[in-house]
């Protein structure tokens, strides 16, 4: 089997002792027999704790939390996504008082958030909050905490429950929670969301996915699958007869999660076709991925179907 691996921070890899080479956000592969069991050991820099695992069959169907799993065509790739640091002290990042509540943002073994006066127990942020910073809004008549790491929102209630978490490039807060979201995509989607809030909970009033630019033809079925996965309009790259059933294709497609490239590996075996990888989840840290391909008529997609 192939197996990729991947790393959030640039790391050595050895396999059963022996170094074999770097590893980082770039795919770098290996041919492995599962049935034999390889131990593998990731170490990275920046003080961070290695982490080592045997790659077998117990490990694609269960991987361990720091670690993300996708399962391809007789292929598998490993996506390191944190490490332990091996200085285990704490430190505060941002402390504030709140409706009654301790709020702090402090570092051990990652970034935390403890909400003192209401659920003790600390809840991981992700790493982006090691430079906090906290506002006081009013929100639909009841007081919110937004916590800021970056661009990364995270949003409590005066009763210290954490109510919402993403990334947004900005948010208005007034008579309902208006956030504008950017997507990774070919065309630059962003997603614009209207947030009701009643005291306890966010409800989504209204959203809107907006393509800012057009796709290039040669990345056009990968624009397609991008805009079906956040709900932009998909409809608009189909042909007319396909795009009468755009909403059973929605369906066909599936509740997937990312839309990858295809690897060098699968244009070995099934040629130049226009394909994507569909991420789904299928356990927690395991994903499958399932290829699809198109077919383009006109500058327009005209048919839609797995690659077997």
């Amino acid at each position: 089997m192939r197996v990729y691996f991947l790393s959030y921070k640039p790391a050595i890899l050895k396999l059963n002792g022996l170094y074999v080479g770097g590893i980082d956000l770039f795919e770098r592969h290996i041919e492995l027999e599962i049935s034999d069991s390889v131990l593998a050991e990731i170490v990275p820099g920046e003080n961070l704790q290695p982490v080592n695992f045997f790659i077998n069959e117990q490990l694609l169907f269960c991987p361990p939390e720091f670690m993300d799993v996708y399962l391809m065509e007789n292929e598998a790739l490993i996506y390191i996504r944190e490490y332990g640091c091996k200085d285990a002290r704490i430190s505060v990042i941002a402390q504030t008082r709140f409706c009654g509540s301790l709020i702090t943002v402090f570092s051990q073994n990652g970034c935390n958030l403890s909400v003192d006066g209401a659920d003790c127990s600390p809840s991981p942020l992700p790493a982006r909050f090691a430079n906090a910073r906290f506002e006081e809004k009013m929100l639909c008549g009841y007081p919110v905490l937004a916590i800021w790491g970056g661009n990364m929102l995270c949003l409590l209630s005066d009763k210290g429950k954490k109510i919402f978490m993403n990334e947004v490039e900005n948010a208005d807060f007034g008579d309902s929670l208006k956030i504008t979201a950017a997507f990774e995509t070919c065309t630059s989607a962003k997603a614009v969301c209207t947030y009701g809030y009643n005291g306890e909970a966010l409800t989504l009033t209204a959203s809107k996915t907006v393509e800012t630019r057009p796709p290039e033809k040669n990345i056009l079925h990968f624009a397609f699958f991008e805009s079906v996965l956040t709900c932009g309009d998909y409809a608009g790259y189909l042909d007319g007869e396909l795009r009468k059933k755009a909403d059973v294709l929605k369906q066909y497609l599936g509740e997937y999660i990312g839309v990858t490239v295809p690897t060098e590996k699968f244009y070995a075996e099934h040629g130049d076709i226009r394909a994507a990888g569909l991420v789904y989840p299928k356990e927690q840290n395991l994903f499958e991925v399932k290829y699809y391909a198109v077919e383009i008529t006109d500058g327009k997609i005209s048919n839609v179907f797995p690659v077997e």
